[in-house]
Order: C-alpha cells, then structure tokens, then sequence
C-alpha cells in the first residue's frame, strides 16, 4: 500500500469485532511505531498492550468516573453526556489496547509520542486493522491508578492510547476542511 493511500484511507474506528489481534500482529505495529522520528533520537517511548477484557472493561468505568466527576478537559457538553450514558465504552469495546508513554520530565515526549502513534495507526491500517486514539482515557490514564493499571512507573505519562482490533465494517470518512496555508518568501 501506498503511504499517501494509507494516509487518505486509514480511519479512527469505533466499532470492532471481538477477537484480539495476534501478539505477532501487535508487535509488528509496535515496531513500526519505534521508526518513527523522536527529538535527540531519544525515542523516549514505553508501550503497554492491554488485552485483558475485564482490565479493559474497569478501565473505561474509571476513566469515564474521573472525566465526569473532575471534568479535567474542556469539552463539549455533549460528550460529558455521552460518558454519562452507562451503555458508553470509551474504547467501544475493543479488544486492544496500547499505550504509548514516556519518562516524565523529557523534552518533547507528547510529540515523540504522537509520532510513533501516526507511524502505529497507519501500519494498522495497512495491515487491515482498525484503530482510534482514544483522548477520553487520557486524564485517567495519567493518575496513579491509571498508570498502575498499565503496569507503568509512577515517572511514566501514558500520552498516546490506541485501541486497536479488527473493524466492524466500514468507517466513514470524516470530512476535512481545506487547509490555511500561508507561503513566505
């Protein structure tokens, strides 16, 4: 597959069906995640792959209860509504979940992150599975509770978690807004 195509083409998936991607399948993503760029070559990233369901399942419990009850990012009201709804997985109930996370304190490791996470969705998509970042579980993820549940040090901040698994049929294309460009010179 084309990288351009894969980039067009890939899609935040929502909806999975149940079996978990091998270990083999997941590995590989992983490793196309640590080829992506990191600031000093640093490549600060630490991965954690939950593919236990009831871990998954408390999870997204706790994460919904800390979003609602702290409400630590500024959202809109809807999507407080929406992690209020009892029947609302935050990881829509799929059978993976890897986190990428760094070593607190280290210069630029949101973006390290976010880069090994582009790299890791794409070679899902090219492999023929789903994947979504998921934001919501972000905050909880970040408190103690949250780390301990991914088997990270206290200094480690889970900045990247991804569910992944095999799409339940098609997502849509979301619609993309012409881009501001400015040239100089």
């Amino acid at each position: 597959m084309d990288v351009t195509e894969a980039i067009v083409a890939r899609r935040s998936v929502r909806n999975y069906l149940p079996d978990a991607p091998s270990r083999e399948a997941i590995l590989s993503l992983i490793e196309a995640a640590v080829w992506a760029p990191s600031a000093v070559n640093r490549q600060p990233w630490r991965f954690s792959v939950v593919l236990d369901r009831a871990l998954l399942d408390r999870i997204s419990q706790e994460a919904k209860a800390h979003m609602t009850g702290l409400r630590p990012l500024a959202l809109p009201a809807h999507l407080y509504e929406k992690l209020a709804d009892p029947a609302f997985h935050v990881f829509y109930r799929a059978p993976a979940l890897i986190v990428i996370a760094a070593p607190e304190g280290e210069p630029w490791i949101a973006e390290d992150c976010a880069l090994a996470a582009q790299n890791l969705m794409l070679a899902a998509h090219a492999a023929g599975l789903g994947s979504c970042w998921i934001g919501l579980a972000q905050p909880y993820l970040a408190t103690g509770e949250g780390r301990r549940a991914l088997g990270l040090a206290d200094d480690c901040v889970p900045l990247a978690p991804i569910i992944i698994g095999h799409a339940r049929g098609e997502a849509p294309a979301a619609p993309r807004n012409p881009p501001d460009v400015r040239w100089i010179g």
